[in-house]
């Protein structure tokens, strides 16, 4: 015989739980789960609906009760075990930086954070813990979420953090700064925050802080310099990184290579061939995005990237007729 469940609050409580799980609940079930009346459950289930729950109601053998989706999203009631999972599931998530979750799994991660018991919290980060992760191929800089999740608390609560920095030479250093957004850029997350320090704006690379803590200050609110955060980190990347102009004839109608050739820039010379000009950042990807277009090119700069040209086409004409050339 089930406990009835007289604290009207509580009964509630469980009753809401029962109905998030999707499938319909024959009246008599819930009565018999909450250890109460069918009266009851009508009565509580009207409770619901004046507190904004949309609960839907069949009649016949087969009917019963069930939650619906309403205007709102409902508080989210969680066992134990189902905390444990979206805690870890969204700890990978944010680590990882899953394209288009990264953002909302971090806010998601941060709330479920502040409200978890310390019995379930030490199970999530035990489990965390004894995990080893691999990153997806190009993502070799993993982020701890919980420094994720200390600079995101910060920025919503406007407030300072100090932290332990290592730049890209090797150089360590302490940081005080204002936080002012997270960033996710692929595979990496990016900080944007007022170094007090220096007295000017920077992008801090996550993976690089160490020992992230609040201070207790409040932030001093400022004009990012920028249209948002995103496009400030893209202007800062974009300066930091060298760029090569590249300008090549392409023996093809623009018709047929245009949705090859990126963000390059297509102009026709005659009815076969186009005129491509292009930058970007690494003579590599250049490369490889050339000998794969599908016609000929003939390359007119820069002088680097001819001689990368020529260099992967004697490694591909050795590879193919099997000889090497050792110590290269």
């Amino acid at each position: 015989m089930l406990e009835s469940v007289t604290d009207t609050p509580g009964r509630l409580l469980r009753l809401l739980s029962l109905l998030q799980t999707p499938r319909e609940w024959p009246g008599s079930e819930l009565a018999e789960r909450l250890a109460v009346s069918p009266r009851t459950i009508r009565r509580d289930v009207d409770r619901l609906r004046d507190l904004g729950y949309p609960v839907a109601a069949t009649l016949g053998v087969t009917g019963g009760y069930r939650l619906v989706a309403g205007a709102a999203l409902p508080p989210l009631l969680l066992d134990d075990e189902e905390a444990v999972a979206v805690a870890v599931g969204l700890r990978t998530a944010a680590r990882q930086a899953v394209t288009g979750i990264e953002e909302a799994a971090l806010r998601a991660l941060t709330k479920l954070d502040q409200v978890l018991p310390s019995r379930l919290r030490y199970r999530v980060r035990n489990l965390t813990a004894a995990t080893v992760p691999m990153a997806p191929f190009g993502a070799p800089d993993p982020v701890d979420p919980d420094v994720l999740t200390t600079l995101a608390a910060a920025i919503s609560g406007r407030q300072r953090v100090r932290f332990g920095y290592r730049s890209h030479d090797g150089t360590e250093s302490r940081r005080h700064v204002d936080p002012y957004r997270l960033v996710a850029a692929g595979h990496r997350w990016y900080l944007v925050g007022y170094d007090n320090d220096r007295d000017d704006w920077r992008i801090y690379r996550v993976d690089r802080l160490a020992d992230a803590s609040a201070t207790g200050v409040r932030a001093v609110p400022r004009d990012l310099p920028a249209a948002d955060a995103a496009a400030y980190v893209h202007e800062k990347l974009y300066a930091l990184a060298p760029t090569y102009r590249a300008v090549a004839t392409l023996h093809a109608p623009v018709a047929e290579v245009r949705g090859r050739v990126g963000d390059g820039e297509l102009t026709p010379v005659d009815e076969r061939t186009c005129r491509l000009v292009s930058h970007v950042d690494t003579l590599d990807w250049l490369a490889f995005r050339l000998t794969t277009l599908g016609c000929e090119v003939e390359v007119h700069e820069p002088p680097e990237l001819r001689n990368h040209l020529r260099d992967l086409a004697g490694r591909a004409l050795r590879a193919s007729t099997g000889q090497s050339r050792p110590g290269l």
